[in-house]
């Protein structure tokens, strides 16, 4: 039978393509269709506002997901980096079923921003918006100060009925008078925070002596915490701990335990530093703050 394909080419073609096409629907076509299939939502998960709807077009329409992936593999290093804290922070088919088409992506330019969603105040968003290095020193990011132009809404509307999503008259009025700026930074924010996973890591309580282990030897400590200050909290704090994007430092009634658990944890718009800078340097730069607490 081989040898009798092997003299007809056109059909052992055509058999071929039949084969591959096969394998297309079973391994691409069909699992995008489960994706958007409502039976798969996880509770929790909404549709997008008028608002964030607006954002993801245009992190579409400036390429975003060219330099951005948007899925967390069930790897132990990809948790760990992208959604510290969680045992189960990785992306989950239930979490897509309002992405047509989904922004995935393939490749991590720059960071993946599945989780992004409440890791940094509004604030933070729209200075690293505009100015990516004010807020990450070594970035690549282009910036979009461009972006702080008036948003089009001329076919809001008719792009939710188009997706079937829920919307009001007070929705669609609040968007008027917005900016792009405001719709990327609405639709960032709502990247992973239908999913629960950050409460429950930032609730969790913390075990153990909440003693400052540096306290015999602190200038020691504050000297590698202000390292760590200036490579970490500088931008959200200022050089003089006097706040901007955070809170005022310098005049926190935050004992050193409390200041340990939110800097470990990540708490109130503060991602976590726990996972990334390991408890003795958080205590090194706890150090520090307390070291500079009612200085002028």
């Amino acid at each position: 039978m081989f040898d009798l394909l092997e003299k007809k080419p056109v059909i052992l073609l055509l058999l071929a393509a039949v084969v591959i096409m096969i394998g297309t629907t079973v391994t691409m076509i069909a699992p995008f269709k489960w994706i958007n299939d409502p039976s798969q939502k996880i509770v929790g998960v909404k549709p997008y506002t008028p608002l964030q709807l607006e954002g993801r077009d245009l992190y579409i329409r400036e390429g975003c997901n060219n330099c951005h992936t948007q899925t967390i593999r069930p790897l132990v290093a990809d948790v760990a980096r992208y959604a510290p804290g969680s045992t189960d922070g990785y992306s989950k088919v239930g979490e897509f079923v309002y992405d047509q088409p989904h922004l995935w992506g393939s490749r991590r330019t720059g960071p993946d921003l599945a989780r992004i969603g409440g890791k940094y105040p509004d604030a933070w968003h729209y200075k690293h918006m505009e100015d990516p290095r004010s807020m990450v020193p070594k970035s690549n990011m282009p910036g979009y100060g461009f972006m702080k132009q008036p948003l089009d809404i001329s076919l809001t509307e008719r792009k939710m009925k188009a997706l079937g999503f829920p919307y009001t008259p007070e929705e669609l009025d609040a968007v008027r008078g917005k900016t792009e700026m405001d719709a990327m930074v609405a639709y960032l924010q709502k990247l992973g925070n239908d999913i629960p996973w950050r409460k429950a890591a930032a609730d969790a309580p913390l075990v153990g002596n909440l003693t400052n282990p540096f306290a015999e030897n602190v200038a020691a400590a504050a000297e590698t915490g202000k390292v760590l200050f200036q490579q970490n909290c500088v931008q959200c704090h200022g050089v003089d701990l006097k706040g901007g994007i955070g809170p005022d430092l310098k005049t926190s009634a935050l004992s050193e335990g409390d200041l340990f658990s939110k800097i470990f944890q990540g708490k109130g718009g503060m991602p976590a530093f726990g996972d990334t800078l390991g408890k003795e340097k958080v205590w090194k730069l706890v150090s520090y703050i307390s070291s500079r607490k009612g200085l002028k």
